[in-house]
């Protein structure tokens, strides 16, 4: 009876289980994102954010216990060096699955797997922010917003165009009356 066992097996044996997961691991602490199946980047992600947590604490004895789930001395120093650094104040949460499709040969369903920190792009925290700080707020309506091509956007920046005219012509004709 398999009552209580709820994580995913992984159509594996125990040890082959643990291995696929370590060298898994051992992957993406390297290369910060990897690519893989989805069943196994959740149970990569069960598997790997305790040990991301434990690396929080740079000790003699969670270095251990890190290096004993990894058996890597790189990743170890990787782990406890650049990523604790980034993470440090995040309570948890440290990786990203991402559904990105089905395999072409088996129809497997795929994804990729990153640390949240680390994708720049994903997160908006790359270097050239706004000077101010502010982020600009973004509408679906088409005025002042960013000019997408689009026949609504260019109608309405005719449609301004026009009536800063009008207000030019108005305060012309309000100067000529003046004098």
């Amino acid at each position: 009876m398999r009552h209580g066992k709820k994580f995913n097996h992984l159509k594996r044996k125990k040890g082959h289980r643990a291995a696929t997961l370590k060298n898994m691991s051992n992957a993406l602490i390297r290369h910060k994102r990897i690519n893989t199946t989805l069943a196994k980047a959740k149970a990569l992600r069960v598997y790997l954010e305790p040990i991301v947590t434990k690396s929080k604490t740079n000790t003699t004895h969670s270095r251990r216990v890190v290096f004993s789930y990894l058996q890597d001395k790189n990743s170890v120093d990787e782990l406890f060096s650049v990523i604790a650094a980034k993470i440090g104040d995040r309570p948890g949460g440290y990786l990203r699955v991402l559904r990105t499709g089905f395999r072409a040969t088996d129809g497997a369903e795929m994804a990729m797997i990153e640390f949240v920190d680390f994708n720049e792009v994903y997160t908006g925290k790359s270097g050239s922010e706004d000077a101010g700080g502010r982020r600009k707020r973004r509408t679906r309506r088409g005025g002042s917003g960013a000019s997408s091509g689009t026949a609504a956007s260019s109608g309405a920046a005719a449609t301004a165009a026009g009536a800063t005219a009008v207000t030019a012509a108005t305060a012309l004709a309000g100067k000529d009356e003046e004098e």
